[in-house]
């Protein structure tokens, strides 16, 4: 969904899982559905560890857990590895998330996320531990996520740390671009330039 990007405080959602790869975020089998209906890849975000076999929720999986809610996903090292499947970042998306906060994510994955609204925001070893260990100790823990300042704080803590976004995408976040809005927004740029080489 095109929201525009500014200041997000929220409550998270902690996975402190490593090397969570795509299949675990949406499963290959939901690749062939041809819609890309946000409802329906939200639904079967982590299909496999939030539903039991027989399709009942399985109450000891993160998201099942009502203490945790939130519009940010807080999750272990090297988060999105795998294949580069974007209907991993349509399932986040889909099922509400605005940010994903990790020590690492794989590169595919963290664009991915990026082309649709979703944040992947970088954050140390230690920032990422205290912050899970934050939100065990109180589910109601807030972050405060600064996109104009490229900041990240706890607000548990008061520990604050920077971020790294690309220029151009955040500026697309601030605005609710997406690549073909950003180019109608300049299409008079882009037809002077070109009147000017003819």
């Amino acid at each position: 969904m095109k929201q525009k990007f500014d200041i997000i405080t929220s409550t998270c959602v902690p996975l402190p899982l490593e090397n969570v790869d795509t299949d675990q975020i949406i499963p290959a089998r939901f690749l062939k559905a041809t819609t890309k209906e946000e409802k329906f890849f939200g639904e079967n975000l982590f299909r496999d560890w939030r539903y039991n076999p027989d399709g009942s929720l399985n109450p000891d999986f993160v998201l099942n857990n009502p203490k945790y809610k939130g519009e940010i996903l807080v999750a272990g090292k090297n988060f999105g590895s795998g294949s580069s499947r974007e209907h991993a970042a349509w399932a986040i998306a889909g099922y509400g998330f605005r940010v994903v906060i990790s020590s690492f994510f794989a590169d595919i994955h963290k664009n991915n996320e990026l082309n649709n609204f979703v944040l992947p925001v970088v954050v140390s070893e230690e920032f990422l531990a205290e912050l899970f260990a934050s939100i065990e100790q109180d589910p109601a823990t807030e972050v405060e996520v600064n996109v104009p300042d490229q900041t990240v704080t706890n607000k548990a803590t008061g520990r604050k740390e920077h971020f790294e976004i690309n220029g151009y995408k955040k500026y697309c976040l601030m605005n609710a671009l997406d690549d073909i809005d950003f180019l109608l927004e300049n299409k008079d740029k882009i037809e002077a330039w070109e009147q000017k080489r003819v």
